[in-house]
């Protein structure tokens, strides 16, 4: 297998204008070949970490970025259009390796390209990374090459995750607000029990006299919040590390996801979300050929929640058994009535697939509505939450003034 190696480039483009950047790859042939399809004219290549001084500065190593829903659908689109055309598998991901911005889906695809090309099947090699491409992408792509038709396969793969990018900035757009309220109400808090706090603290001493409890509280929690706010700054920083690459953990969605389903008002969100997903996903599995069986194995793997999949399961070993897919899903009590009733209508018709791209659809819209709701109704409520702790906290510091000019008159 070739060794892939960082290059970076300086070259001239149409409008003689001096570019720079990097690709990965194979040699500088492949390179100069790639810079020569984009109209660009080859000043200087040269491997990244062979340079030092000004250039090695200017060309420092990028972190990884994660491996996004759009990325792959972008990718999957262009390798289902060239293969369409006629285009051979392993000179059209050569063409993506070189096109891809993001390096470690670059670096992924340099590596399936070879795979191709010592006669490893596409699926094969995009499932030993399975920490890129989704168990769906490899069994849809799966279906597509026993069937004989992987460009029509790796289309429905464009499709799936164009769905799910959109799904993605829906579940974000619902999320952002809230969040983004709830960290600036701790922010403040913090800062008004480090700067705040400690003035009225040195002013109530002077004037002597006891102070009413909520404020004796506040001023007794003001020094531990003073030393104790950089630790829970890294703490919070560490968790958000942990959580990304542990949330997967069985245990842990095993907690996780009943209460998330359980939360009043985003719970229906979070319900709808998973429904959606399972539909869309169900729908492409079905329509690339793949036995409901095993698309049902693949769906629930990647419902997004541990409730949603272990309903799916056990759908799934009912269905081994005999049944249809509809009866046992109604005795689920995660997935709604409308969503068994119209899949037992497309088993019924023939065109369960037809029935399932449908519920996705009508899902889809629902979420959108809903996050619309939430926007709407979630705004003041965060405004009053922020005012209510803030206007708490000052009353609470005032507390003693009143008190003073009470003994005053």
């Amino acid at each position: 297998m070739a060794k892939l190696v960082d290059y970076g480039y300086s070259a001239r483009n149409d409008s003689g204008r001096v570019v720079t950047g990097r690709l990965t790859s194979e040699s500088q042939s492949t390179v100069l070949a790639s810079l020569k399809s984009r109209g660009l004219t080859p000043i200087k290549i040269f491997e990244v970490s062979a340079r030092s001084g000004l250039s090695a500065q200017v060309l420092l190593p990028k972190l990884p970025r994660r491996v996004t829903s759009k990325d792959l659908a972008v990718t999957s689109k262009q390798l289902a259009t060239m293969v369409a055309a006629g285009l051979p598998l392993a000179k059209a991901l050569a063409i993506l390796v070189n096109q891809t911005e993001n390096r470690t889906l670059a670096r992924a695809l340099a590596e399936v390209r070879l795979d191709v090309q010592s006669g490893v099947p596409l699926s094969s090699s995009l499932e030993r990374h399975s920490n890129i491409f989704p168990v769906i992408m490899t069994s849809l792509v799966a279906a597509g090459e026993a069937g004989g038709f992987i460009d029509d396969a790796l289309e429905s793969v464009a499709v799936f995750f164009k769905s799910d990018a959109k799904l993605k900035a829906s579940i974000k757009s619902a999320m952002t607000y809230p969040m983004a309220v709830l960290v600036i109400a701790l922010l403040g808090v913090i800062a008004m029990m480090i700067f705040v706090v400690p003035i009225f603290d040195n002013m109530f001493k002077n004037l002597g006299g006891a102070l009413p409890w909520p404020t004796q509280v506040l001023v007794n929690i003001s020094p531990y919040v003073t030393w104790a706010a950089p630790f829970l700054v890294v703490g919070a920083v560490a968790l958000s590390f942990w959580w990304r690459k542990n949330k997967d953990l069985v245990w842990l969605r095993r907690a996780v996801d009943p209460v998330k389903l359980s939360i009043p008002v985003f719970g229906s969100l979070f319900r709808k979300i998973a429904v959606a997903r399972f539909a869309r996903n169900f729908a492409s599995m079905i329509r690339a050929g793949v036995p409901i069986l095993q698309a049902l194995g693949v769906v629930g793997k990647t419902s997004g929640n541990f409730v949603v999949e272990q309903a799916i399961r056990r759908v799934q070993e009912s269905v081994r058994l005999g049944t249809t897919v509809s009866q046992p899903m109604s005795n689920e009590r995660v997935f709604p009535s409308m969503v068994s009733e119209m899949i037992s209508v497309g088993e019924d018709s023939g065109s369960l697939e037809v029935m399932l791209t449908q519920l996705a659809d009508f899902y889809d819209s629902e979420i959108e509505a809903t996050t619309l709701q939430l926007t709407a109704l979630i705004e003041p409520m965060m405004i009053a939450f922020i005012g209510a702790i803030i206007g708490s906290m000052i009353i609470t510091l005032y507390l003693p003034l009143f008190t003073i000019f009470n003994v005053i008159r």
